[in-house]
């Protein structure tokens, strides 16, 4: 540690390839919608998530409002990791 003139502490600065950043927390992986701003409706609406595609990089939804049912959003969700098997 290093010090200032004044006496106050100097931390020194870390580069970010030498020390790794921290994984986030597997509950926010995936986020949910529950409000979504509907262009008809002209404000922040309640929406009802709706498969509209199954592709091979994952399942594509849609988000309709509850109101008047226009789309509000997308969102693509990759596939589930596949169960590690585990030999014996």
């Amino acid at each position: 540690m290093l010090k200032l003139f004044d006496g106050r502490p100097i931390y020194r600065r870390y580069d970010a390839k030498t020390i790794p950043m921290p994984r986030p927390p597997d509950s926010y992986d995936q986020l949910e919608a529950s409000l979504l701003f509907c262009p008809k409706c002209r404000q922040a609406m309640p929406v009802r998530k709706r498969l509209l595609l199954v592709l091979l990089g994952g399942d594509k939804y849609e988000y309709v409002c509850q109101r008047c049912g226009s789309t509000c959003g997308d969102k693509i969700e990759p596939p589930p990791a596949p169960p590690a098997v585990r030999r014996w």
